[in-house]
């Protein structure tokens, strides 16, 4: 996950408001039920000791959600009264809805529920061209339509010399109009930024597509199973984007495991466990964070200061450093923000998925070299 849109959120010092909204039960009182849900979480946040223009800011923002209700859910950053970020989820929160106050963002769960949730382009391709539609959690969305050529597109039978004339002419009418439909899905993921393009037709149609698309999508490119051209369920495409989720998350995983072999001097290219992250993070060696939501170190204290390579494992090496003022946070809100800070991504790992060889504790990096 690309964490430059996070970087409002360090711009600026805590306490932060966190509300993670659930707006994925959509019914004739949903209304009254974000209205509910605004209370309770304004009265949550005045219990953990949030000021009232911040209260009442995060109030009137999900009341807000009421006149288009998100399909999964939203997060709201607030501070000093006002809400400085709002991204879209991809899934509902976990628990329902719910309100932190605390030094900083609590940003960690947007891993898991807006990071992995890969933009789609799905091509329904045939002789004539292909329609493009847009999938995503938020549901799908044309994309435009590819018209080429239409004449001549169909062999015939005969073998004579001039009927072989005619299906060199076919055979140089499918060619072009694969190249067409190539280059248009190729400008619609650059314009989309999608991160997956899935083409659905018969065999030597996608294929011929496929062949021509630019070498820097090829690793992008997914091929329903059922290659009649009819429009695919919900559950397929949800089925190939789940694939990709997997299948990247992997190929960091295996990264990770590549980097912890020590080099010919003995060093490291990874590091895993709070002490050697945090260590990492100071010394702005962060290329990629791994975090397991439900690691037994992501929720580990550690001590920040007012910079985000301000941070220790112990309130007095935070002295020993020089600095004066420091607060109490999470391990993987304080890692997320010298990540955010050294312009390094991040990724959610689920244990169940990605197997038992993940970092220890749940938190890990991939580095850079000093």
């Amino acid at each position: 996950m690309d964490l430059a849109f996070l970087h409002p959120l360090y711009e600026h010092p805590g306490p932060w408001a966190s509300v993670y909204v659930d707006t994925s039960r959509h019914t004739e009182e949903t209304a009254h039920q974000l209205e509910l849900t605004a209370r309770a979480m304004g009265r949550e946040l005045a219990r953990q000791g949030a000021d009232e223009a911040t209260c009442r800011a995060v109030e009137e923002a999900v009341r807000e959600l009421r006149r288009v209700p998100d399909p999964q859910g939203r997060v709201l950053f607030a501070r000093d009264g006002a809400v400085v970020l709002d991204p879209l989820l991809a899934r509902p929160p976990r628990g329902g809805s719910r309100a932190e106050w605390a030094a900083l963002p609590r940003v960690a769960p947007l891993l898991e529920l807006a990071g992995e949730d890969p933009v789609a382009i799905v091509a329904y391709v045939d002789r004539r061209g292909a329609d493009f539609e847009l999938r995503s959690s938020l549901g799908p969305e044309d994309a435009g339509t590819v018209v080429a050529l239409e004449w001549p597109i169909h062999r015939t039978a005969s073998a004579d010399w001039s009927e072989r004339h005619f299906q060199l002419k076919v055979e140089n009418t499918w060619e072009h109009n694969a190249a067409e439909i190539a280059d248009a899905l190729s400008v619609c993921q650059e314009e989309t930024d999608a991160d997956l393009l899935i083409l659905v037709g018969d065999d030597r149609e996608r294929r011929e597509v496929r062949g021509r698309l630019p070498k820097r999508l090829h690793d992008r490119v997914a091929e329903a199973a059922d290659g009649t051209g009819s429009r695919l369920l919900d559950e397929d495409v949800e089925r190939i984007r789940a694939a990709h989720v997997h299948q990247r998350v992997e190929s960091e995983l295996d990264r990770f495991r590549a980097a912890r072999t020590p080099d010919d001097e003995g060093r490291s290219g990874a590091a895993e466990g709070v002490s050697a992250l945090v260590e990492a993070a100071r010394e702005h060696r962060l290329e990629e964070l791994l975090i397991s939501p439900d690691g037994a170190d992501a929720h580990r204290e550690v001590w920040i200061g007012e910079d985000a390579d301000q941070l220790a494992v112990r309130r007095t090496e935070l002295k020993a450093l020089g600095e004066r003022h420091s607060w109490p946070a999470r391990a993987d809100d304080a890692l997320l923000r010298s990540a955010v800070c050294q312009d390094a991504t991040a990724l959610s790992l689920d244990p169940a998925a990605a197997g038992e060889d993940v970092p220890a504790g749940g938190l890990g990096a991939v580095l850079r070299r000093r």
